[in-house]
C-alpha cells in the first residue's frame, strides 16, 4: 500500500467523520424529543426549537463559513467547527432548561455550518481527479448513513441511559477527530472574497424572525401577543427584502441573484426545500406519536423508523442511474409524489397497528431516495462550473431552511387539529406534510428534461 493510498484514505475517512457528525445531530435528536419534552416540561411548539435552532443556524451560517474556508484555510476553518460543534454538545448534554438546551443548539450549529462544505471542499480538491467520483459517492453514503443511524442510536442511547447522552458521545468523537486532522488534512486555500457582516445578519434576522413567527402564532393567546408577532414577522421580511436589494447590487454576492433566472436552478431549489420541509415535519412528531400514541420505547421507535430510513441505502444506488437514464423531472417529481402518497397512507392508517406503517414508510423512503438525488445534480447542473461553489451553498440553504418551515409548518398544523389526544392532531400533520411534498411537483415541472452539461 503506497502513502498516497493511505492518505487518501486518511482524507476521505476524517472528511467524512465530520459530515456525518453533522448530519447525525439533526436526526439523532427525533427519537429523544420525548423524553427532552418530558423532562423540561414544555409543549410540543417549544420543543421544535431544539431542532429548528439548529437547522436554521446552519442555514443562515453556511454562506459565510465557506468564505472563511476559502481565506483563511479549509482545514483550519474544518477544525475550528468542528471544536466549536464539540463545545456546543458539551453545552446541550449540561443544558437544565430548553432555553439553554436551545443556545448549545445555536452554537453546534454554528460549528456544523463549516463542517459539511469544508469536508467537501477538502476532498474535492485533496484527490486526484480519477479518485473523486468514488470518494464523493462514499462521502455522501456516510452522511446519508446518519439519517439511518441517528433515530435508532437515540432511541438506544435514551432507552439505556438518558437523553444527554446523544450529545455527550460527539465530545471524544471531535476531539480525535480534531487531532488526526490536524495531522493527516492538507491545508487548502481558494478565492479570498471579502466577508459581508451585514448581509450576514440580514439573512440571519430573516430566516429565524419569520420561522419564530410563524411558531408563535401557535400559543400568542391574546392581540397584544399577535401584534408583536405581526411587527417581528414584518421587521424579518424586512430584512429579507433589503438583504435581497443588496445582493442584485453587490460585486460579490453571497447569493448571486443571476443564477435565479435559470428555471431549473429556481424550481429545483423550491422543490428541494418543499422534499425536505415534508421530511423534517414527519421526522419530528412520528417517533413522538409511536411513543405517545402506540406505546412504544425509545429504543423500538427508533428500530420502528427504519423502513423509511433504511430505504435510502438500498435505493440510493439505483435512484442515481435513473436520474443518469431518465433525467432530473422525472425522477424528482416521482419521488416527491411517492413520498406525499407514503404520508397520506400512513394518517390513513392512523388507527391501525404499526405494521399497516410499513409500507408507507418504505413508499417514503423510496420517494426521499429518489427526489433527492435528482433535485440536487438539477441545482448543480444548471450553473456554470466556476459557480458550483456557490450554488451547492445555496442548495444546502434551502433543504436546511425547507426543512426548519416545514417542522413550524407540521407543528402549526398540529396544534389547529389536536383535540383530545396526540393521533388527531398527527393524523392532520401527516396530511399537511404530504401536502407539502405534493407542492414540490409544481415546481420540480419547471425542471429541463434534457441533460444539461456544466459551461
Amino acid at each position: 500500500m503506497t502513502g498516497e493510498t493511505v492518505s487518501s484514505r486518511w482524507i476521505l475517512a476524517l472528511t467524512s467523520l465530520g459530515f456525518f457528525m453533522a448530519m447525525m445531530d439533526a436526526m439523532i435528536v427525533t427519537t429523544a424529543s420525548t423524553a427532552i419534552r418530558t423532562d423540561f416540561q414544555i409543549s410540543v411548539s417549544t420543543l421544535q426549537w431544539a431542532l429548528n435552532a439548529y437547522n436554521i443556524t446552519i442555514a443562515a451560517v453556511l454562506l459565510v463559513g465557506v468564505s472563511l474556508g476559502e481565506r483563511w484555510g479549509r482545514r483550519k476553518i474544518y477544525n475550528w467547527g468542528i471544536l466549536i460543534f464539540t463545545v456546543g454538545s458539551v453545552l446541550c448534554a449540561l443544558a437544565s432548561g430548553i432555553g439553554w438546551l436551545i443556545l448549545a443548539r445555536i452554537v453546534e450549529g454554528l460549528g456544523a455550518s463549516v463542517m459539511t462544505p469544508m469536508s467537501m471542499a477538502i476532498l474535492t480538491n485533496a484527490l486526484p481527479p480519477a479518485q473523486r467520483g468514488r470518494a464523493l459517492g462514499i462521502w455522501s453514503g456516510i452522511g446519508g448513513l446518519a439519517l439511518i443511524v441517528g433515530p435508532s442510536l437515540g432511541g438506544l442511547i435514551v432507552a439505556k441511559l438518558a437523553w444527554q447522552w446523544i450529545f455527550w458521545i460527539n465530545v471524544p468523537i471531535g476531539v480525535v477527530a480534531i487531532w488526526l486532522s490536524r495531522r493527516h488534512l492538507p491545508e487548502i486555500h481558494g478565492q479570498s472574497n471579502p466577508i459581508n457582516l451585514v448581509d450576514n445578519v440580514l439573512i440571519i434576522v430573516a430566516m429565524a424572525g419569520v420561522i419564530w413567527a410563524l411558531s408563535a402564532t401557535t400559543s400568542s393567546s391574546n392581540l397584544a401577543q399577535l401584534e408583536i408577532v405581526f411587527i417581528i414577522a414584518l421587521i424579518s421580511l424586512g430584512c429579507g427584502a433589503w438583504f435581497i436589494c443588496r445582493q442584485a447590487h453587490e460585486t460579490l454576492p453571497m447569493m448571486p441573484l443571476s443564477l435565479f433566472q435559470e428555471r431549473t436552478f429556481t424550481g429545483g431549489n423550491l422543490a428541494t426545500a418543499c422534499l425536505y420541509g415534508s421530511m423534517y415535519g414527519v421526522v419530528f412528531f412520528l417517533p413522538q406519536y409511536l411513543q405517545a400514541s402506540q406505546q412504544s420505547t425509545a429504543l423500538v421507535a427508533g428500530m420502528e423508523l427504519l423502513p423509511w430510513t433504511g430505504t435510502l441505502v438500498v435505493v440510493a444506488p439505483f435512484a442515481g442511474r435513473a436520474v443518469d437514464r431518465f433525467g432530473e423531472r422525472w425522477i424528482a417529481t416521482l419521488g416527491l409524489l411517492c413520498q406525499g402518497v407514503g404520508y397520506l397512507l400512513i394518517a390513513v392508517f392512523i388507527h391501525k397497528n404499526y405494521g399497516w406503517f410499513v409500507l408507507p414508510l418504505m413508499l417514503a423512503g423510496v420517494g426521499l431516495s429518489m427526489a433527492g438525488p435528482a433535485l440536487q445534480k438539477s441545482v448543480i447542473g444548471a450553473v456554470p462550473r466556476v459557480m458550483i461553489g456557490k450554488a451547492s451553498g445555496i442548495y444546502n440553504v434551502f433543504r436546511l431552511l425547507g426543512g426548519a418551515l416545514g417542522t413550524t409548518l407540521a407543528v402549526m398544523i398540529f396544534y389547529q387539529f389536536r383535540g383530545a389526544n396526540f393521533s388527531g392532531g398527527f393524523q392532520a400533520t401527516m396530511v399537511g406534510t404530504a401536502a407539502i411534498s405534493l407542492l414540490g411537483i409544481v415546481w420540480s415541472s419547471r425542471l429541463r428534461v434534457e441533460q444539461r452539461e456544466n459551461m
